[in-house]
């Protein structure tokens, strides 16, 4: 068989795999892929790829399709919340109301130096009654952060129901002074509370709070961070997140991946995963509807003969289907071919895995200018950034991904903005970007991309 055409059907067959797949109208895709799925022949050498899978969500039919919602609304009052900031709280948390239905429950927690349970969870069904008392928060007092989401999980479970999206949203201006203020010890909390099927969001205001604390404490309840500068931007935040919330079609998600032997996975770029040998193991806590989920796993591999395939990996997803209310399971598998022609290792090239992959890179870089940056490095930090400005932007156009140019544009400004007038802003705005970027989030607006 000729070599270009076998290389052409091996990439399509490759491609297919991580494109296309059988799945029902309401069931999740599962797509795997490699960076490069042809492979240069590097006799007795162990060879670098990128796996990549994804999980993508399912579309609603309509909003009388989605799952009821179990929502703690969590409000720092805390005395640095006056003015401005506590009454665009009061009227993120009533428009957020104004979205659930009479089936979904809702609860109010608010906290400075102790934490009142304003509103026990109910359902959303008497709105002005609830709206009302949300109306009455002042802000006063000190900042007791953990013992807030606390209270607001121990409403949740009130009515905790697996075929219900059950979250904690957090809202905190401020460092956490009373009670555990660690980021590690959030962490804890939001990774226990996931396990109980709780995930957690979290909204730091302003330029007071600790971005480290919130957005670690996310990441491990498996919610989103969001970054607001300004409190007037409080009600569209909320909206955003109530979008979310409101379009979960799977949870409790476990994927698997299962290497070949003599396949080693080295790491997993930006996200926890255990690896025990052969296996790698990874979880989300939910998807939205049309959403893209994925993972990128760097790999070793040993060099094939020239004209000959091997298979990689055999991945499964196990989730739970809150539109069917059924537990699916799906599968995949993915190999590589090995050729000595480098024209077709670079016709054969995945450029959206290649990409998300980069992406990953590049964000990793991105974590490691924070930390010269903390240390007192700033001239490392800055000289970090901008080559991977560089490199980001240089494969942003060779691959056409918007998002590598953007990302690039991101660090170049960022690089501008070490100095100790602009790091406490600028480092939450990388903290955000961060976090968005390892867990596939998109941005809500131009302004935001520029950051």
């Amino acid at each position: 068989m000729n070599l270009i055409y076998k290389s052409l059907l091996y990439t399509t067959w490759t491609l297919s795999i991580f494109a296309v797949g059988f799945c029902r109208a309401d069931q999740a895709k599962l797509s795997v892929g490699l960076g490069y799925p042809t492979m240069k022949v590097e006799d007795g050498k162990k060879l670098t790829n990128h796996l990549h899978v994804s999980l993508t969500g399912f579309e609603l039919k309509n909003e009388k399709s989605r799952a009821s919602t179990n929502i703690a609304i969590v409000i720092d009052k805390s005395g640095s919340m006056q003015g401005e900031k506590i009454e665009q709280a009061r009227n993120a948390a009533i428009s957020a109301i104004d979205r659930m239905s009479d089936n979904d429950i809702v609860s109010i927690v608010t906290y400075d130096d102790n934490v009142q349970v304003l509103v026990p969870a109910t359902k959303a069904s008497d709105r002005q009654a609830i709206k009302k008392l949300i109306g009455s928060i002042n802000a006063d007092g000190s900042t007791a952060l953990f013992a807030g989401v606390s209270k607001g999980a121990a409403e949740v479970r009130k009515f905790l129901d697996s075929q219900r999206v059950n979250r904690v949203i957090l809202l905190s201006d401020g460092m956490a002074n009373i009670g555990p203020s660690n980021p590690s010890d959030l962490e804890q909390l939001g990774g226990s509370l996931i396990k109980e099927g709780i995930s957690v969001t979290t909204m730091g205001l302003g330029s007071g709070y600790n971005e480290d604390l919130m957005s670690r404490l996310a990441r491990a309840g498996s919610g989103n961070h969001v970054f607001i500068e300004n409190a007037a931007e409080l009600v569209n935040v909320f909206q955003r997140e109530f979008d979310d919330v409101m379009s979960v079609v799977a949870k409790d998600i476990r994927i698997q991946i299962k290497m070949a032997e003599g396949v080693r996975a080295v790491k997993v770029l930006n996200d926890s995963a255990d690896i025990n040998g052969q296996i790698v193991e990874l979880s989300i806590g939910q998807l939205y509807s049309n959403q893209e989920r994925y993972f990128v796993v760097e790999i070793e591999i040993p060099s094939g003969v020239d004209e000959t395939e091997s298979s990689i990996a055999t991945v499964t997803a196990k989730y739970n289907n809150l539109q069917t209310n059924t537990t699916d399971d799906l599968s995949s598998k993915v190999g590589v071919r090995f050729t000595s022609n480098d024209a077709e290792v670079e016709k054969s090239i995945n450029k959206k895995v290649l990409a998300n992959c980069v992406l990953q890179i590049g964000n990793a870089q991105n974590r490691r200018a924070t930390e010269l940056r903390d240390q007192g490095r700033e001239q490392e930090a800055e000289s970090l950034l901008r080559m991977n400005c560089e490199y980001l932007g240089d494969l942003g156009k060779k691959l056409n991904d918007d998002r590598l140019v953007e990302s690039s544009a991101a660090n170049g400004i960022q690089a501008s903005n070490l100095d100790d007038k602009n790091w406490n802003v600028n480092r939450k705005l990388m903290r955000q970007r961060q976090y968005k970027e390892s867990t596939n989030q998109s941005y809500e607006s131009a302004s935001e991309l520029a950051r």
